[in-house]
């Protein structure tokens, strides 16, 4: 079983940059695709990015596509997401997740807890 803890969010203004991270626990993740999911308040969760397990393949949400970076370290155990050019619309709660498989487009397996980004204006 592996324990994802996310952080990194915080309260910035529109046009800021943040860097999350996602520290893995309990086993290696190297083999594992990861990803972002976010969600907004009264809205579903949404996929963001995801990173297959040596970071050769990457997919984006349209919506963060050009803003956005996922990206790992596997000696460290750890994911990230570099969020640039900040939107009001990308308030959100941001969950790491992690695949069982090493390609993913969409990793779910598990689920950390996550961090909330609050974007203002």
């Amino acid at each position: 079983q592996v324990q994802l803890v996310e952080s990194g969010g915080g309260l910035v203004q529109a046009g800021d940059s943040l860097r999350l991270s996602c520290a893995a626990s309990g086993r290696t993740i190297s083999n594992n695709a990861m990803g972002w999911f976010r969600q907004a308040p009264g809205k579903e969760r949404e996929f963001v990015a995801a990173i297959s397990w040596g970071g050769g393949s990457r997919w984006y949400a349209d919506s963060v596509r050009g803003r956005f970076t996922i990206s790992r370290d596997n000696a460290e155990n750890t994911v990230y997401l570099q969020m640039i050019s900040l939107k009001v619309e990308d308030t959100a709660v941001y969950y790491c997740s992690a695949a069982s498989r090493a390609v993913d487009r969409r990793p779910m397996d598990y689920w950390g807890k996550g961090t909330l980004v609050t974007v203002s204006s």
